[in-house]
Order: C-alpha cells, then sequence, then structure tokens
C-alpha cells in the first residue's frame, strides 16, 4: 500500500498560500523579465545581424556553384530576414533565463525532491535542444544541401532565396532541437506514470521504426541521411530508458522513506 505525500510543508513548497492576485502579479513580472532579457539580446546582436546571417548560411554556400550567389526576391527581404534571425537567435540564447523565470515560478509549489528531479532536467532539455541545433548544422545541413546541389538539372543555376533559406533551416534546427528531447519526454512520461520502463523496452521495435520514419520526413532520400538522423534518435531513447529506471528506483525509495517516517 503505497504512502501518499503530505502537502510541501514551509521551507519546502513555501512559506504561506498567495492569493490568485499575488500568482498573477509574479506572472506578470516573470513574464516582462523574460521578454526583457530577450530585447536585451536581440539589441546586443542587431549590429551583427548580417554576419549571424553570413554565419548560418555557410552550410549552402559552400556548394553553390562559381558564379551563383543567394538572391533576396523581396524588396524588405534583405533587411528582415537577418531582422528574423537574430531575434531568433535572441530567443535561443535567453533561454537559460527565460526557463530559470518559469522556475522561479513554479518552484515554490514544489516537493524537495521535485525540486531535485527538476533541475537536473531542465538543465538537460537546454543541452540536448541546443545539442540538436548543432547537430543539425555541422552534420545534417551540410550533406542535405550538398545533396540538393549536386541534383540540380543541367541547365539550372542555384540561387536560392534567402528568406526561403531561412525557413528551411529553422525547421530543421528546431526539428532536431526537439527531436533530441527523446530523453526529457521519455523521462517525464515514466515519471507521469503515464507508462514505464518495462512497457517502453517492449515496444523499442515501434520506436527504433519511428526513428527511421522521422529521419526519412526531415532528411534527402539516401539511406546515409537518414540513418545519421534515426541513429541518434534511437541512442537517445535508450538514454531515456536507462534515466526512467533510475528516476523510478528513485521514486520508490523516496515513497519508502516517506512511508517509514509515517
Amino acid at each position: 500500500m503505497s504512502a501518499e505525500l503530505p502537502p510541501p510543508s514551509p521551507g519546502e513548497g513555501g512559506d504561506r498560500e498567495m492569493p490568485l492576485i499575488e500568482h498573477l502579479t509574479e506572472l506578470r513580472t516573470r513574464l516582462i523579465r523574460a521578454m526583457v532579457a530577450v530585447l536585451a539580446v536581440f539589441g546586443a546582436l542587431f549590429y551583427f545581424a548580417n554576419d549571424i546571417y553570413q554565419f548560418v548560411s555557410e552550410p549552402l554556400r559552400r556548394f553553390l556553384p562559381e558564379g551563383s550567389t543567394m538572391i533576396a526576391t523581396e524588396v524588405a527581404s534583405p533587411f528582415l530576414a537577418p531582422f528574423k534571425l537574430t531575434l531568433v537567435v535572441a530567443a535561443l540564447l535567453a533561454m537559460p533565463f527565460v526557463l530559470f523565470q518559469a522556475w522561479a515560478f513554479v518552484a515554490p509549489g514544489m516537493y524537495r525532491h521535485e525540486k531535485r528531479f527538476a533541475v537536473p532536467l531542465l538543465v538537460s532539455s537546454i543541452l540536448l535542444f541546443f545539442g540538436g541545433v548543432a547537430f543539425a548544422y555541422f552534420f545534417v545541413c551540410p550533406m542535405v544541401f550538398g545533396f540538393f546541389t549536386s541534383m540540380s538539372p543541367e541547365g539550372v543555376a542555384v540561387m536560392t532565396d534567402i528568406n526561403h533559406y531561412l525557413d528551411f533551416v529553422l525547421t530543421m534546427f528546431f526539428a532536431f532541437g526537439f527531436a533530441f528531447e527523446i530523453p526529457v519526454a521519455t523521462v517525464l512520461l515514466v515519471w507521469a506514470g503515464i507508462t514505464t520502463p518495462q512497457a517502453l523496452t517492449e515496444k523499442r521495435p515501434y520506436v527504433i521504426v519511428g526513428c527511421f520514419v522521422v529521419g526519412m520526413v526531415l532528411t534527402p532520400p539516401d539511406v546515409f541521411s537518414q540513418t545519421m538522423l534515426a541513429v541518434p534518435m534511437w541512442m537517445l531513447f535508450e538514454i531515456g530508458l536507462v534515466a526512467s529506471r533510475w528516476l523510478l528506483a528513485e521514486k520508490e525509495r523516496n515513497a519508502a522513506s516517506s512511508a517509514g517516517e509515517t
């Protein structure tokens, strides 16, 4: 018979209950701080907007035929494309501070063992997302663009629009960033009691097939690039299984210690 955890005690879940208006006021303050942080980073980076776009477009430009360049087909594109990219980069760089504001808002209502679990989960989710973006930029994008430019029909000049390119790479970056969150998603599913490590282990064949299906959708139609995405996703799933087993054992130890205290 499992023992229910007591409500958060003073010093563990907050010293007092806050009325709704104070919660809303604090939420507004946290949101304003997060927005100010994003705008501050954007203001610092805006001067380098064109350099940032040059850096992000390098995986394509290295494969462009001699004499070909990227083009802007709209009047405002030379300004809007670097502007949008810099804003996205600012939001990503400010993400740790934004998530800290979210953590500071919800932490007072959490148990001590939940805080001990949530902090490494939060940090790992940030690192995994940036790892996915880096993997897409340094490994996947060069392969994708090399494949696309090599398959260009004879007589067709490859001259990519800067807005279309930006939309494509941002889709790739976010797709790989969220795909690399598989260990976090696995741990959260187990922590919430939706599934168990044993059930996920039994579904491993379906997970592997799903990884290759995602790789087929997000990469060019060649086996090598599909494998470059599918295999890391599979490995991340296995890491999530190991972490979820450790979490389940830790959860059982906490329940046993709580039952012993009562």
